[in-house]
């Protein structure tokens, strides 16, 4: 791998991760298109640290209360607790399917398929949501709305779903706005890519190959980072005035030239 490919991956990474459009599925099917299969999931990994970066610097203020509200009460308590509860469902799911996840859900054709099919899933949640007169915000978001939206993140970890998509999803079914649904989902993937990052970092031999490959991880973590932070904000700003319909289009139309190029291969 070089720099320039570390800088592209790390710029996919942090555009992709926000908008929903699968940033797993968009790294491995670039990484197969470049050749790059040694280390590709510990790079995407280390990815993840970048976007995490952008996720805690962005909300930090959101955190520090959250953080506070677990142990004296305050009208942040309830946002808090809920979080912590949502996140359970994609840990168990990680748990369970994580060798899967690194080595069987890495197919470009299972990446294509799902990418079509949550586009289609997305359009859908825009239709329904049209029925909520007054949709949820964060101030009033109930368990059932967030038990969802944790239930939906732990089946983005199949290439191609999006957690991102899955999660803002899940909350327009429920009734939540677009703009609730996406900080919620945004604050929900924190613990548990913390707790991936983590994991996949004292396992293995991560350490190692970072070590070894220290400038280019360090490369396309920076550049993560700040495509991170341009990503949170186009969607937040975006989502206030318009729906997910491009990002389905847009996912159709990936998978189709992707299962073309499978197919005349």
């Amino acid at each position: 791998m070089t720099i320039i490919q570390a800088i592209f991956l790390g710029i996919v990474q942090g555009l992709t991760e926000f908008i929903p459009v699968s940033s797993s599925g968009h790294l491995l099917l670039i990484q197969k298109a470049m050749g790059l299969a040694e280390n590709g999931f510990t790079f995407d990994v280390a990815l993840h640290i970048g976007t995490l970066m952008a996720l805690f610097l962005y909300f930090y203020k959101d955190l520090l209360g959250m953080l506070r509200a677990v142990f004296v009460k305050s009208d942040k308590t309830k946002l808090a607790w809920l979080l912590i509860a949502a996140t359970i469902p994609a840990a168990v799911i990680g748990y369970l399917f994580e060798s899967a996840a690194e080595s069987s859900f890495r197919s470009a054709t299972l990446v294509s398929i799902n990418l079509a099919v949550f586009g289609l899933i997305m359009l859908l949640a825009e239709r329904y949501s049209a029925r909520y007169k007054k949709p949820s915000d964060l101030t009033n978001i109930s368990r059932a709305q967030a038990l969802t939206m944790g239930v939906a993140q732990a089946a983005a970890i199949v290439p191609g779903i999006s957690r991102s998509g899955s999660t803002i999803t899940a909350g327009l079914f429920m009734g939540l706005d677009r703009v609730s649904a996406t900080r919620f989902s945004f604050l929900l993937g924190i613990p548990i890519t913390l707790g991936a990052v983590l994991k996949v970092l004292v396992k293995h031999s991560a350490i190692t190959q970072i070590s070894d490959n220290s400038t280019l991880f360090l490369v396309g973590v920076v550049t993560a980072f700040v495509t991170g932070l341009f990503a949170i904000k186009f969607m937040l700003n975006y989502l206030s005035k318009h729906s997910l319909a491009i990002f389905a289009y847009y996912r159709f139309a990936l998978a189709a030239v992707v299962l073309l190029l499978i197919f005349i291969k």
